[in-house]
């Protein structure tokens, strides 16, 4: 397990989340890597898995995309393979992005891993979301600025950066340290030697993902089918003419269903699905009955949730009296409001275990539930 050290969570948030950049030394003590870049070029190899490298030759940028075959064949001069998700496949890299927990777990994305040779990076940029970049083997001087007015190049048509910024971080991190880099400013990371380096990415939805996302939810669930009225319709000298009094009819209309029990189900629905969705591979899911996985949890066995999967819910309301209802890769269950205290403990746990058998968690329903989460692929047993 990792845990951060060296840092005020209440004083980040209030002082340098979305604000300013931030370097926090030996963030974590001994750091351990969680793979090496053969596990890393390993991945590169799988087609579900977005993989690319990044290299320059003579001061000519190079970008190629995975699946590879052999890596080898594109890493030329310096060049740095780039591996997103690594936290869905790994799970000492999702331990790692568990030690950000503080952020809330519906905000982030993924843990992207890149192994660099000398002199290798990306080149200048902006980045339109939060991230945290842990230093793993080996050395990068990074160089962070502020928010400005910045010319967009693109030496290669999949690679944009940006010209010459003024830096206010210039610091060269080593194992176990960290980066905190807020959304939209300017920032260069160049290897000083090989290393490894994770990026704790946050999810920053556009609004066009959300409604996207939304109408795809309308339709599914044939929802929001009310229609335009107008009973006082105004005359006017231009048939063509759209009255205000119309404009804002028609934004009632979309406001309104701001404010449906429907519109906060569709919230979580969306949150609690990956950026880059895993599948799980149903070869690997094991189907136990209620009996055994009831066996399993009052000896003291630990249910661990699979790597990338989120758990989300949204604040039951005062009038919530009847069901308590939370979502897993959009998928949606609901128990009792008398049993949310119970579930909500469970499934915010990434490791699970009781810790007296003989609480009422060990009851049927109790039980039942952890049977689905299992039999889903959600969590497994650690036996």
């Amino acid at each position: 397990m990792y845990s951060l050290n060296n840092i005020d969570i209440k004083q980040f948030l209030k002082q340098y989340w979305q604000k300013q950049p931030l370097v926090i030394k030996q963030g974590f003590t001994d750091f351990i890597d969680p793979l090496n870049e053969n596990d890393l070029a390993g991945l590169s190899q799988d087609p579900s898995i977005d993989s690319r490298i990044v290299s320059q030759t003579d001061n000519k940028w190079q970008v190629s995309h995975g699946p590879f075959e052999d890596v080898n064949e594109d890493c030329l001069g310096a060049w740095s393979l780039l591996v997103q998700s690594v936290d869905h496949f790994i799970p000492e890299a999702d331990q790692l992005m568990r030690a950000f927990d503080f952020i809330p777990h519906w905000r982030m994305d993924d843990l992207m891993v890149s192994f660099s040779n000398k002199n290798a990076g990306v080149g200048p940029h902006l980045d339109q979301y939060d991230v945290f970049i842990i230093q793993g083997k080996g050395s990068r001087r990074w160089q962070v600025g502020l928010p400005g007015d910045f010319e967009p190049i693109r030496p290669h048509t999949d690679l944009s950066q940006i010209t010459g910024f003024e830096a206010v971080i210039d610091q060269v991190l080593t194992p176990g340290d960290i980066i905190y880099i807020p959304a939209n400013h300017p920032h260069n990371g160049i290897a000083l030697e090989e290393c490894l380096n994770y990026s704790v990415g946050f999810r920053a939805p556009s609004q066009q993902e959300m409604l996207s996302s939304l109408a795809d939810f309308a339709i599914d669930n044939n929802l929001f089918n009310e229609r335009y009225t107008d009973k006082e319709i105004a005359p006017r000298d231009f048939s063509g003419e759209i009255k205000q009094q119309e404009v804002a009819r028609f934004k009632h209309m979309l406001q309104q269903l701001l404010e449906t029990d429907q519109f906060s189900s569709w919230t979580a629905q969306f949150l609690s699905q990956s950026g880059a969705k895993q599948e799980l591979d149903e070869a690997d899911i094991q189907n136990f009955s209620h009996q055994e996985i009831n066996k399993k949890l009052t000896s003291g066995v630990h249910f661990i949730r699979s790597p990338g999967i989120k758990a989300v819910f949204v604040e039951p309301q005062p009038s919530d009296i009847q069901d308590f209802t939370f979502y897993i890769q959009g998928e949606e269950f609901s128990v009792p409001i008398a049993d949310k205290d119970v579930v909500t403990d469970f499934i915010n746990r990434p490791i699970y275990g009781l810790t007296n058998p003989n609480i009422d968690e060990s009851s049927i329903f109790f039980t039942q539930l952890v049977t689905t989460m299992v039999n889903a692929g959600y969590w497994y047993p650690d036996d």
